[in-house]
């Protein structure tokens, strides 16, 4: 399959001014678990201006 960066970046929500993996979401989603954390993705704006992507932080975001 072939990323679609382009299309992803339309719909992507990281507010990190210099992730080198913004619109390519293997990647994003890769480093994400290596770190226990989830993407931005599966945040609401507010929160994940915060940039705790914890998954305590997920689970305290959906209540």
């Amino acid at each position: 399959m072939e990323c679609q960066k382009e299309k992803n970046l339309k719909n992507c929500p990281c507010t990190s001014p210099s992730c080198p993996r913004k619109g390519i979401c293997c990647q994003c989603i890769d480093h994400h678990r290596e770190k226990d954390q989830l993407p931005a993705c599966y945040f609401s704006a507010e929160t994940e201006k915060t940039y705790d992507r914890s998954i305590k932080r997920f689970i305290q975001d959906q209540e």
